[in-house]
């Protein structure tokens, strides 16, 4: 029997040892975002096995994620399934990339069926292309950036404990405008959030401020999610300053360790909007992920 856990903060050094190790890039495997949507989700893990294992809950229905690690992948799964029957619920695991269904199918042929949804794929840049700004597929945004520049006297600094404060005072002002109380989506991505910032050190994050004219205009940060790819979790700009959103995205790309060659910007959600920003950057991959479910045999 697997003795499962709820995540915290001081389980930041054990989650990430396995993470950071994998070859995985989905945002899901973040720290940040397994510790800070925990209230959501109920996150719990447990290491078997040589093996991380993850579940969760989304809207009351159990769900686990692919194991973590090195060893015998079909006995990880095996345990994850016999949990889910301890449980009284269907077997389910989320997140799966195309990759790992390969993976998943060579260990147990024949025994999932694997569905997708366009909405939760991640988005996957090279760090380069967002910090550089070349060649032609990105005029448009280096005119954005470059419009910024001589319009307004701005400086970007790092985020540190002392500057907090008015991340969350700006995070205040566009939850205002775009009434994210009155959504549920919104009001629990504010959640999260408000976590993250108030745990910026513990979980290990790292961001970029965008002064324009001393004042906040814009704030970004995320964290590594393994070894070649970092994960940007948070992005919110004053709308009214035109080009906020496109230099901070550009200065924070320019300050990542050069060692992470990939930026994960998570998913759209099926927002229209969102899509097309996300589309406009230039994406190299869109990491389709699948949910596998055991195939139900005839009685």
């Amino acid at each position: 029997m697997i003795s499962f856990k709820e995540i915290t903060l001081e389980d930041k050094e054990t989650i990430s040892s396995y993470t950071l190790q994998s070859a995985w890039q989905n945002c899901d495997f973040s720290f940040s975002n397994l510790c800070s949507w925990r209230f959501l989700y109920n996150t719990h893990y447990a290491v078997a096995d040589g093996f991380l294992l993850l579940k969760f809950w989304v809207e009351g229905e159990l769900t686990y994620m692919m194991p973590i690690g090195k060893g015998d992948l079909r006995k990880a799964v095996c345990l994850l399934m016999e949990d889910a029957e301890r449980e009284g619920k269907p077997f389910c695991m989320t997140g799966n990339t195309e990759e790992m269904c390969r993976l998943l199918e060579a260990a147990m042929p024949g025994q999932f069926t694997f569905t997708s949804n366009r909405d939760y794929a991640d988005y996957l840049y090279l760090r380069s292309d967002l910090a550089g700004l070349s060649g032609k597929k990105f005029q448009a945004k280096r005119n954005h950036v470059n419009k910024f520049k001589r319009t307004y006297s701005y400086e970007y600094t790092p985020i540190t404990s002392d500057r907090i404060q008015e991340c969350m005072e700006l995070e205040a002002e566009w939850c205002k405008a775009n009434n994210c109380m009155q959504m549920e989506g919104t009001g629990n991505e504010r959640r999260a959030l408000l976590y993250a910032l108030h745990h910026f050190q513990e979980l290990g994050l790292t961001g970029g401020i965008l002064h324009v004219e001393g004042k906040i205009a814009a704030f970004t940060f995320g964290m590594p999610i393994n070894s070649n790819t970092f994960g940007v979790h948070v992005e919110k700009a004053d709308t009214t300053i035109e080009g906020a959103y496109a230099m901070i995205n550009h200065e924070f790309a320019g300050h990542i360790p050069e060692q992470y060659i990939y930026l994960n910007r998570e998913e759209d959600l099926g927002i229209e909007g969102l899509r097309k920003a996300k589309l406009s950057y230039q994406p190299i991959r869109l990491l389709e992920k699948f949910t596998a479910q055991p195939i139900r045999q005839p009685e």
